[in-house]
Order: C-alpha cells, then sequence, then structure tokens
C-alpha cells in the first residue's frame, strides 16, 4: 500500500505514538462533561498546541481530538448533526501541524466507542453503528487524516462496524481494544480472541493492539498474548501513564516519566510496533520514552515476572487466555479508567 503509516513500518522497526487527549485538554481549561470535539472549532490553536506537544516530544503518530466524534457522543452535547464538521475540523488541524513537522509524522483520525450497547444486550445494532462511524469517518478523511485509528473498543461487533466503516470510507486504519476487566476487555475479549476475530476481516488493519485498560504491567501481558498467536499484523501498544489518583482536586497518574520509558522498552521487546501512551501521558513521559527507544538496544520478549517487577503487580492472576476465569490479583491494584 502506498499510506504513510504502512511505508513507515515497511522501513522502520518500531513508530511512536503519542500520548494522553484528555488529560492534557484538561491540563489548557477543558471542564469534565464538555465536548472536547467542540474545542476543534471553539479553540483550535489549543488542539494544535495538544498536536505539536507529541510532535516536538518525537511521536511518529499522533491521534486526532475526535475521540467522541460519532454522533451518539456528540448528542449529548446537543452537537449530533455537527459529526461531519468536528471530525474534518480535527483531522485539519492536525494536517497542518504534521506537515510543517519537516519530517514523516501520521495524522490518526481518532475513533473512540459509540457510549451505546451492541445487541442483543443492548439497542444499537450493526447497521447503526456502521453508519455512525462511516459518518465519523469521513470527516477525518475530508480533513486529511492518513489513517482512522479505532480505540478503546470493548465489543467484537463494534470492531467490525469501524472496519466495515473504513472500508466504506475507503481508509487505511488501525484498531485497539481496551482489556480492562482482569485482562478482558468489558464484553470479555481476551488478546487471543481478538487476534483471531482481526486475523479474519476482509479489511484488515495496518496495526491492532491494546490501548488504556488498567496499567502498563497489564496491558504488556496483552501484547505478549497477541504475539503469541501467530498473528502476522503489526502489534500497537498504548498504555497509561500509571493509576490515576485524585490529588489537589485533580486526577493525577502516577507513572514516572522513568517508568514510562522503561515500558516502552518492554513493550517494544514483547513485540509492539507501534508503541506510547493513553491517559496521563504527558510530553515529557513521551520525550523519555523516545530515547530509551533510541538508546536500548532490543532484548528478548520479556517474562511475566520481569514485567511486574519493572512496572508493578498485575491487576488478575490471569487474563483469561489459560482458560482461567476472572480472578482478582492476590495483590491488588485498583482498575483504572482513562
Amino acid at each position: 500500500m502506498s499510506d504513510l503509516l504502512s511505508r513507515l513500518l515497511d522501513t522502520r522497526d518500531w513508530l511512536m505514538a503519542d500520548g494522553a487527549t484528555g488529560t492534557t485538554l484538561f491540563n489548557m481549561g477543558l471542564s469534565s462533561g464538555d465536548s472536547p470535539e467542540i474545542w476543534n472549532t471553539d479553540h483550535p490553536d489549543r488542539v494544535a498546541t495538544l498536536y505539536q506537544g507529541a510532535v516536538d516530544a518525537g511521536s511518529d503518530i499522533f491521534l486526532t481530538n475526535s475521540f467522541g466524534g460519532t454522533a451518539a457522543r456528540l448528542k449529548l452535547h446537543d452537537a449530533q448533526d455537527r459529526v461531519f464538521e468536528l471530525n474534518k475540523a480535527a483531522a485539519g488541524i492536525g494536517r497542518e501541524v504534521a506537515d510543517k513537522a519537516g519530517r514523516d509524522v501520521v495524522v490518526a483520525g481518532s475513533m473512540g466507542p459509540t457510549g451505546e450497547i451492541m445487541e442483543p444486550m443492548g439497542s444499537l445494532t450493526y447497521k447503526g453503528a456502521v453508519e455512525m462511524f462511516h459518518e465519523q469517518a469521513e470527516g477525518l478523511k475530508a480533513g486529511g487524516a492518513d489513517v482512522l485509528w479505532v480505540e478503546t473498543i470493548s465489543a467484537a461487533e463494534e470492531y467490525k462496524a469501524a472496519a466495515e466503516a473504513a472500508r466504506l470510507a475507503e481508509m487505511p486504519w488501525c484498531g485497539t481494544m481496551s482489556f480492562d476487566t482482569a485482562g478482558r476487555t468489558m464484553m470479555g475479549l481476551t488478546s487471543a480472541d481478538m487476534a483471531t476475530m482481526v486475523d479474519g476481516l476482509a479489511h484488515k488493519p495496518l496495526a491492532y493492539g491494546a490501548n488504556c485498560g488498567v496499567g502498563a504491567s497489564d496491558l504488556l501481558r496483552t501484547a505478549l498474548g497477541f504475539r503469541a498467536s501467530g498473528v502476522e499484523i503489526p502489534i500497537i501498544a498504548k498504555g497509561n501513564a500509571g493509576i490515576p489518583k485524585y490529588v489537589d482536586g485533580h486526577i493525577h497518574y502516577d507513572g514516572t516519566p522513568d517508568l514510562m520509558a522503561q515500558y516502552a522498552v518492554l513493550a517494544r521487546d514483547c513485540g509492539a510496533r507501534i508503541i506510547g501512551g493513553c491517559c496521563g501521558t504527558q510530553t515529557e513521559h513521551l520525550r523519555r520514552m523516545r530515547k530509551a527507544l533510541e538508546d536500548t538496544p532490543p532484548g528478548p520478549a520479556p517474562t511475566l515476572d520481569k514485567i511486574a517487577a519493572t512496572l508493578g503487580a498485575f491487576s488478575s492472576d490471569s487474563d483469561g487466555t489459560d482458560g482461567a476465569g476472572p480472578t482478582r490479583a492476590r495483590t491488588s491494584r485498583r482498575r483504572a479508567r482513562g
């Protein structure tokens, strides 16, 4: 394929993605409950600053400010009729930042979950999900996104709907799920389940993997599960910067830049080709991650014991790939959400 991300994957051993969107925008003044996507038109300068921060920190890929850009999510802010406009704006700002970077930087059009529950447990049909994702995808495409980036998905059918939307939009795409429930997604998928699903898609992603979830340790255990599956599609690892805690009335993630640098190297050794952060990951984390990836020679795949010793204990004794059901780890950690 001739798209930028494919070319970079063909010529580079690893690529660094960006970090947190929401955390950074909250630090810029976004209020809890407000729509980040409306900032694409109301405060485009702040959104540009978000993107520029990732580029300056060394990211090869940054995600657009469009995570909640489907009609279902924008309806919460009476903006369901602005899907195309707001997504086009998100990608357009990104296009301007990437084009002046002086190097190849991928603008990835973020597409988060609809927030609705798919049939039969909920009311959202597959067709309805495809339509919502397709509308969003067309806006991101019109704004100049290089690739669509589906993220934080829990249900297989919703992931498949996003894949179909990417096909209809004639766009390359990547897709990650969030394994935040004892090593599984909220809807019960393991890393092995996801790998099998992705391998069976007609319109396959350029890369697949995990984002958000609990913490860096759990995410790398999931990455090892992808590696063990044998599916020959590049793996994405985009973990949170530690665990969230309330500090002076604000949410603070306790993962230090040093810890995230170690996470980045271990993620590469787990087999990830695209490595980034999620909630709590700021520019100082990204800079240390980039330096660590450049300065540290590749090593063998880490053991689970090494991951836990380096990054902290797992949230559960099993991730489900061994056939065991969800159980809380004997040394428990509070679950985190992005």
